[in-house]
């Protein structure tokens, strides 16, 4: 895939993340890479709906601004965060992370996340969390933050939100809007104050997998990731 096409992808994610009610004024990023140990993310001022293929800025591993055509740099803790994940997974193509209220709610709750729905299940034994140390701007925590994630593609910031990582940047949008849909179903089912009915084991892991064979097809995450990107042009018609 060509930088255009990359650039393209994660514009459109930032966009789609934000007509989807999941940004935080300009807080929160999503990263993709770039060949040579480059990497793309948000220019630090721009609201996501403002993201566009032309003004992202280029990273490079050590934190150096190669290019920034809005002058604004980074969020010295999308740096900490992105940097870390792509460093310890060569195969992971984007990383994306958000701030909801369903999400840092969730992200509160000792229990965590709940074989409760279809959505949910499909990151049962799936999903890592890593513990709250303050906004993440030490370096140090970049290791912590590998370890934790480990091989799976999504993780609970405790007390912070939620991230998930996509060997492109579809399969990491697709992702975190179920995730996210995960959050918000769960706490709704708790807020009835009634009973809750959560998956086996088996049923967990079934449906696990079943969701891995549907996004490695061709009617999985490729179609579906196309289907957002028709979301956006037909509000620019």
């Amino acid at each position: 895939m060509n930088e255009q096409t990359i650039r393209e992808d994660l514009a459109a994610a930032y966009q789609l993340v934000a007509l989807e009610g999941m940004d935080d004024g300009i807080e929160t990023h999503i990263s993709a890479r770039l060949p040579n140990d480059r990497f793309l993310l948000n220019a630090y001022g721009l609201r996501f709906d403002e993201i566009r293929a032309d003004n992202l800025v280029i990273l490079d591993a050590g934190g150096e601004v190669l290019d920034d055509p809005t002058g604004l740099g980074i969020n010295p803790a999308g740096f900490t965060i992105h940097s870390a994940l792509h460093e310890a997974r060569p195969e992971v193509h984007c990383v994306l992370h958000t701030h909801t209220v369903a999400g840092v709610a969730l992200s509160c709750l000792e229990e965590g996340l709940l074989p409760l729905n279809q959505w949910a299940l499909q990151f049962f034994d799936r999903l890592s969390y890593h513990d709250f140390e303050g906004i993440a701007l030490d370096l140090e925590e970049r290791e912590r933050l590998a370890r934790d994630l480990g091989q799976n593609s999504a993780m609970i910031l405790r007390q912070h939100g939620l991230l998930t990582c996509g060997q492109s940047v579809g399969e990491a949008f697709l992702r975190m809007r179920d995730l996210e849909r995960s959050c918000r179903a769960q706490l709704a089912a708790q807020g009835t104050g009634q009973a809750l009915i959560t998956a086996s084991r088996e049923m967990g892991e079934h449906v696990a997998q079943q969701y891995e064979v549907w996004a490695a097809g061709e009617a999985g995450t490729g179609r579906a990731w196309q289907a957002e990107r028709r979301r956006l042009k037909s509000r620019e018609g």
